[in-house]
């Protein structure tokens, strides 16, 4: 398929939100030690974003899980925060987000906000946990626009939760011995040739909905409306030709929207940890949507949705700042496992100067037309794996 130079956004481009906008959460009264939060605006729709003349009869009704599942992060993140203020913890001993946990239990509306509750759960110098759920209400938002969110919509009555998580926080520590530190060659490395046959921004975009079928409808110059970050979409057919699906990568450039601060201090409300939450947002995008594809459901994907998601980061939260002048930042994609309807995607992420900063691993069910489970595909003695 032919790639454009001039994409395809329909008007739509002055639609896509910042971090900052996206993600704003408003603080609701304490309950007991629990802290609360409501978001103020619509979770994005994948599909609801085709350019005028592509548009599609709606085939998804679930807001898009990196809403939730970053939201929530920054929801438990300022929790803690508070906490530690509380404490009098100095600024150079508080604690960065090491790992998000997170649990999808039921389909998030697009419609509605989501209404956070945080509670710390174990505290300790260098490590400590805190616990997040996330319900929406089971009525209509007071908002008449379905976006924009007023804080008495968290006095609704709410469905059970829709996602919960537990994340835990870390103190930075330097590499043992000040030198240990391994990694696998970068993507920049090792897809070397392939990265350099284009400048990152002459990439086709990161498809709105990466279903074969979907896509050649549409066109592969469709940008929509997603929020916080521009991707692009590496073209890896020739790589992975011929390959086992266990071994071929999906390689996704990206870079903010526009610009995230990162004070030391927090006074803008964010930090460093925000970016860490714009990389877990981002790596949630279409991952089960292209191990679809890659698994002969390009053409007949009934349901993909997420079960769990967990994401780790592997240095401070300072590496994972996302600067313009740095370039672009690369999610390697892969696909190690498919089965009894579910399948699993696991990515890593990449810095602009080739440093592994953080790892994702996605587990969602994954099924055909019908319902019809995955059939497993046979890779080497009674082993079913991708």
């Amino acid at each position: 398929m032919s790639v454009s130079m001039t994409p395809k956004v329909g008007g739509d481009e002055d639609k896509r939100l910042s971090f900052q906008e996206q993600l704003e959460l408003v603080k609701l009264p304490r309950e007991g030690q629990a802290h609360r939060y409501i978001s103020t605006r619509s979770a994005y729709l994948p599909g609801s974003d085709f350019a005028k003349g592509k548009e599609l009869p709606s085939f998804h009704t679930a807001a898009f899980g990196g809403h939730v599942y970053a939201q929530a992060g920054l929801a438990a993140y300022r929790a803690w925060r508070e906490t530690e203020k509380e404490k009098g913890v100095p600024e150079h001993a508080r604690l960065d987000i090491h790992t998000i946990n997170g649990y999808f239990t039921r389909i998030g509306l697009a419609s509605r906000p989501f209404i956070y509750t945080a509670s710390p759960v174990t505290a300790s110098r260098t490590f400590s946990t805190v616990s997040v759920t996330a319900t929406q209400p089971s009525v209509p938002s007071n908002s008449p626009s379905e976006d924009h969110y007023p804080a008495e919509d968290a006095s609704l009555p709410q469905y059970p939760p829709a996602f919960t998580a537990l994340l835990s926080f870390k103190l930075p520590e330097p590499d043992w011995d000040g030198t240990v530190s391994e990694q696998e060659a970068p993507p920049q490395e090792r897809f070397a040739s392939i990265l350099s046959s284009r400048k990152p921004e002459e990439w086709p975009p990161a498809p709105p909905v990466d279903i074969t079928g979907v896509v050649e409808i549409v066109g592969d110059d469709q940008v929509g409306t997603f929020p916080i970050a521009e991707m692009k979409k590496v073209d890896m057919k020739e790589y992975n030709e011929g390959k086992p699906v266990h071994e071929r990568r999906e390689l996704l450039l990206y870079r903010l929207l526009k610009p995230l601060p990162d004070d030391e201090d927090g006074k803008s409300g964010y930090d460093a940890n925000a970016h860490v939450l714009v990389h877990a947002f981002v790596a949630d995008r279409n991952g089960l949507l292209m191990a679809g594809n890659h698994i002969g459901l390009g053409y007949s994907l009934g349901r993909a949705a997420s079960l769990s998601y967990h994401f780790v980061m592997h240095m401070e939260a300072k590496a994972a700042v996302m600067r313009e002048e740095d370039g672009w930042w690369i999610q390697e994609v892969w696909f190690p496992r498919a089965g009894r309807g579910r399948g699993i995607v696991e990515s890593k992420i990449w810095s602009p100067s080739g440093v592994h900063v953080a790892t994702e691993y996605q587990d969602g069910l994954i099924q055909g037309f019908g319902g019809k489970l995955l059939k497993e595909k046979e890779v080497s003695g009674q082993e079913a794996k991708l």
